[in-house]
């Protein structure tokens, strides 16, 4: 079991910043921006061609954390990482919600 299914269970830790049913959004233990939260969905999906409806439902949670961390109005970056090649660490599908700084471009 990958360590956000343990987290959604409630076997590991985490500090929840907004949840759905079927979204679990919370901040990241290894922040890359003053604001760093991550939104998973609560089933275990790797594959973003799997999330279908979800992915909506992810993007109005991460819109929703952007607003409850104070960062809606200047700005905010999502990001999703699919394999190891664009940094994946957690082979469980999540979206990254960054802010609270200004960003630079290209990303990586």
């Amino acid at each position: 079991m990958c360590v956000f299914c343990k987290i959604v269970k409630g076997e590991v830790p985490a500090e929840v910043v907004a949840e759905t049913p079927r979204v679990l959004a919370f901040k990241d233990i290894n922040p890359q921006a003053p604001v760093h939260v991550l939104v998973i969905p609560k089933e275990h999906i790797e594959d973003p061609a799997q999330l279908g409806d979800l992915a909506g439902e992810m993007f109005r949670v991460a819109v929703e954390v952007a607003g409850k961390m104070g960062i809606a109005e200047t700005g905010f970056r999502m990001v999703m990482n699919k394999g190891p090649d664009a940094g994946q660490e957690v082979a469980h599908l999540h979206l990254h919600v960054l802010g609270g700084r200004k960003m630079s471009w290209p990303p990586g």
